[in-house]
């Protein structure tokens, strides 16, 4: 067939489910990070939803692969089954004998709730998994409810994994089914890929089946197309690609173009391709005109009131560099220091338009922003500790349980990310050692910490000042020394697991001083809600917005209140 003659050793887009061509984009992963996170959290019930053909059952067999070898699982792949034929197949499942001529709901529900007592003695799992789970009526999904009741004072004895399609979310969100619905540990709508997956999928499959790397069968033009006639489902993909490839195989061509798509897309789904309209780019055209002269005659009005642009960081010196500072506007986001003139996506999203306070005449505003380093440190420390600041406390090991780290960054995104107080490194115009206690962000300003309380001051007049040095504080687990990775193992580790489980409200960790499998899986998830680097190691940025979610560590708002409300009491 056409597979020979591109070179492949076999067909790569068959809709047969097999591991070899497994594409696990980073939606798949979360969702697969979900239900492991939830087999191991100690019972209660996990939700996977997706429409057809997005991959539920790719996730389902990674599942099974993945689940500890502790692990008695019963898989129920036709739900259109009464409440006893059910169980009956539960039972079947797990190897649980009864009388197939003489049984009931009830003794079939006494056989079940011994088997997972013995197998919680044994120090077994037992996880029931039901898939198409939105054909199952509501008795049945009651009296699944009910096998959940068996638990012991930290876990419950049953995992049940329900599958389905979306309806069956808007399904369990009836008030009839609120109980079952409240004990979802866990729920992950699985969405199809977005065109950069899309096009990654297409190439992995054909690597697989055996083409180069370097051979592209299916160009970008041709890649779009398929995705906005699939919706990025991949069963879609994997069908209309296959006709594709027997189209270019039918004309003796080695790639494929539009003509073939629309072909394809013809005869498999009946509908021709989903063509962009003609209008659509003189239109979009028009409205970014019509929005340039509307942001240009804005900025006219308000041109009076701008800022002066800000400055580069300073290198070498900030002395040289404030002498030579330019006029133009510097990048905010490459320079760190936002124009005056320009609106940040970061750091101004939601934001009005604040008019620039003028500074008042008879002082100069960097005499307040400006404070002592030893008075800024002190004000800092204040923050984490009612202990009094030991002298050698950054860096160096936690104090009090707060440590201390020095860091150096180029961009003001940088530090907004931290969402923390930083204490800035500065260098007057005369040269003198000084310190900036900020505490965030608001459009073309930052809160500093002063003498009198908090004030907005302006990045214009920071940025020449700044060495690029910055500390910050936090609370680390005890024992924490450096990053955790899987198979490392300690009272660390459990502090951690303790940590996530807070999070999660789980009254059992998923570890106990080895990270296992379970953990790590669970971080890779929080990372990725987080938007860290996934790769399920600990480290401080990954400790640093878990101690932000938890409370743990105080935040650049926090501060904010803490010592404008303490300069409130000194006042009066």
């Amino acid at each position: 067939m056409y597979y020979q003659y591109f070179g492949l050793d076999e067909a790569p887009f068959s809709i047969a489910v097999n591991p070899r061509y497994l594409f696990m984009s980073a939606r798949h992963r979360d969702a697969l990070a979900h239900l492991l996170y939830g087999v191991g959290a100690g019972g209660g019930f996990i939700l996977l939803t997706g429409e057809v053909g997005t991959g539920k059952t790719t996730i389902n067999r990674c599942l099974l692969e993945q689940l500890p070898h502790d692990t008695d699982i019963a898989i129920i792949l036709n739900p259109a089954l009464n409440a006893i034929e059910l169980l009956a197949t539960a039972c079947d499942e797990l190897g649980i004998e009864y009388d197939p001529d003489n049984h009931t709901l009830k003794t079939l529900t006494d056989k079940l709730h011994r088997f997972l007592l013995d197998n919680y003695d044994k120090g077994r799992k037992t996880v029931l998994m039901i898939d198409e789970a939105q054909h199952l009526d509501f008795d049945v999904l009651e009296q699944i409810r009910l096998l959940t009741n068996l638990e012991t004072h930290d876990e419950k004895l049953l995992q049940i994994i329900l599958i389905g399609q979306p309806e069956l979310a808007q399904m369990l969100a009836r008030p009839e089914l609120r109980q079952l619905n409240q004990r979802i540990t866990a729920r992950y709508n699985l969405d199809p890929l977005n065109l950069e997956e899309t096009g990654a999928y297409i190439r992995h499959r054909l690597q697989v089946a055996g083409m180069s790397a370097d051979r592209e069968v299916f160009p970008s033009a041709v890649v779009k197309g398929i995705f906005r006639q699939t919706r990025g489902i991949p069963r879609l993909i994997n069908v209309l690609c296959d006709r594709i490839l027997l189209g270019a195989y039918g004309r003796n061509k080695t790639r494929a173009d539009r003509s073939m798509l629309r072909q394809a897309a013809h005869e498999v789904m009946g509908e021709e391709l989903v063509e962009e309209p003609r209008w659509r780019w003189p239109l979009a055209l028009a409205v970014m005109l019509l929005l340039a002269v509307a942001g240009g005659w804005w900025y006219a009005e308000q041109g009076s009131r701008a800022a002066p642009p800000l400055a580069a960081l300073p290198t070498p010196g900030p002395a040289e560099v404030a002498a030579a500072a330019p006029q133009s506007d510097p990048d905010p986001m490459s320079t760190g220091h936002m124009p005056a003139d320009s609106e940040s996506t970061v750091l101004e999203s939601n934001a009005e338009p604040t008019p620039t306070v003028d500074p008042e005449p008879e002082s100069d505003p960097l005499t307040r922003w400006l404070l002592p380093p030893v008075e800024a440190e002190a004000m800092h420390w204040a923050l984490y500790s009612a202990d009094s600041r030991p002298e050698d406390a950054c860096p160096g090991r936690a104090v009090s349980g707060v440590a201390c780290v020095e860091d150096r960054a180029a961009t003001w995104e940088e530090l907004a990310a931290f969402n923390r107080p930083l204490l800035l490194d500065m260098v007057t115009a005369e040269r003198f050692s000084a310190a900036v206690l900020l505490l965030g962000f608001e459009g073309r300003h930052a809160w500093v910490a002063t003498d009198a309380g908090v004030e907005r001051a302006e990045l214009a007049a920071l940025g020449p000042l700044w060495s690029g040095r910055f500390r910050f504080l936090w609370h680390p687990p005890p024992g924490f020394d450096r990053a955790l990775a899987q198979g490392d193992s300690g009272t660390v580790v459990a502090s951690v697991a303790g940590l996530f489980a807070r999070l999660d409200g789980q009254a059992r960790a998923l570890a106990d001083q080895a990270l296992n499998v379970a953990l790590r899986q669970r971080v890779e998830l929080f990372q990725r809600q987080q938007g860290l680097e996934d790769d399920g190691v600990v480290g401080v940025k990954t400790l640093l917005k878990l101690n932000e979610v938890l409370g743990i560590d105080v935040t650049a708002q926090g501060a904010r209140q803490v010592l404008g409300e303490a300069a409130a009491v000194v006042q009066r």
